[in-house]
Parts: structure tokens; C-alpha cells; sequence
């Protein structure tokens, strides 16, 4: 269906919670190291359920190794300093979806003048970003929609 990529994840239930979302969507999750936790850390395994041994889940060292395992699949990134919204993109089966780590965000190199970088929407400017597993799943969820559902 879509690939998910978690760059350089560091809150381990967020990534059992996403890692549990990919499952259920039939989706495929990517995590580029480093990672913030080891992959069998037990919050990580908690959050995932039972379900951690069933997810199709591969660990990369760089953008490079994923760009040449989906030579054909185009990559949205996701910023709260982008200006463009997830809205206004029409997702397709295999794209890539790249949500940076949750204290940082993804390095600047990669969303500056990138014009596959969206942001999700906020309306409270107090707050600085969602949740990471939360971002994935609204994301997730609309391009599922404009795939699937309509």
C-alpha cells in the first residue's frame, strides 16, 4: 500500500504505535537509523502489542538505501515549517511518507525548497507539533482515502 519512514525515531512507543498502524494498513515501515532506542526495547514491543513480529519492518543507515529500493515511488516530506498542506497533494499506492524525529524534526536539507514537504495543519500556534504516531496516522489515513475510498 504506502511506506512509511521514521528518520532517526527516538520515543519508542510512538514507533510501536506506528509500527501497529502499518500493520493494520497493510503498509511497509522503513526506520533510518539512528535509532533512539534499541528495537527490543520493551515500550517499543509494548506499544506494537503482539503484533511487532507480523510487521513488514526494515532498518536503513541512509535515504540513499531507500531511494534505490523505491526507485519509482515519490517521497512527501513532513515539516511543521513547510507551508504546503497534506491536503493538497493526490497520494498514490507506494508513495512515501517521511516523518523526521520527534524532537527535532527532519534536517533542514531535506524541506527546504522541497516542494514535496507538507505540514499538517494547526490552528493553536502554542502548540509547537503533534504527536508524532498522530501525524503518521492522519497523514496515513488521507492518502488511504484518495486511494481507496474514493
Amino acid at each position: 500500500m504506502f511506506n512509511i519512514l521514521l528518520y532517526e525515531p527516538e520515543i519508542p512507543p510512538n514507533t510501536g504505535n506506528i509500527a501497529r498502524l502499518c500493520l493494520a494498513t497493510n503498509c511497509k515501515l522503513f526506520l533510518k537509523r539512528p535509532l533512539g532506542f534499541s528495537i527490543k526495547d520493551k515500550d517499543l514491543k509494548r506499544a506494537g502489542l503482539d503484533y511487532w513480529h507480523n510487521v513488514n519492518i526494515t532498518i536503513i543507515d541512509s535515504l540513499d538505501e531507500i531511494y534505490a529500493l523505491l526507485p519509482d515511488s515519490c517521497f512527501y516530506f513532513f515539516s511543521t515549517k513547510a507551508k504546503k498542506s497534506y491536503f493538497e497533494v493526490s497520494y498514490k499506492i507506494n508513495d512515501v511518507l517521511v516523518f523526521g524525529p520527534e524532537t527535532r524534526g527532519l534536517p533542514q536539507n531535506l524541506i527546504i525548497d522541497n516542494p514535496n514537504t507538507l505540514t499538517i495543519p494547526m490552528f493553536n500556534k502554542q502548540v509547537r507539533s503533534l504527536n508524532l504516531a498522530t501525524s503518521v496516522g492522519i497523514v496515513l489515513y488521507e492518502a488511504i482515502r484518495q486511494t481507496q475510498f474514493s
